[in-house]
């Protein structure tokens, strides 16, 4: 599967939230890019969010969220 940008938001978005805990969402503003608002709707349509504007993370979101930090630590390394 080729990279594009929308998936490079979406896991940029992943990459925000803490997975120490299950208590800690995160929240896109309205004044946020419309990139950034675009791939929370997109995550949340796929239910990896709670809700379009960020929230929690789903159970299968969580997994993503994993996998996405883990893939970015790789990278980065």
């Amino acid at each position: 599967m080729p990279y594009n940008t929308q998936i490079g938001d979406e896991i940029n978005i992943l990459a925000r939230y803490n997975l120490k805990t299950t208590q800690e969402g995160i929240k896109i503003h309205s004044s946020a890019e419309s990139n950034v608002i675009e791939a929370a709707q997109r995550l949340f349509d796929k239910d990896l969010i709670t809700q379009a504007d960020g929230g929690y993370l789903t159970t299968l979101g969580r997994k993503a969220a994993e996998h996405a930090q883990d893939l970015l630590l790789i990278i980065k390394s």
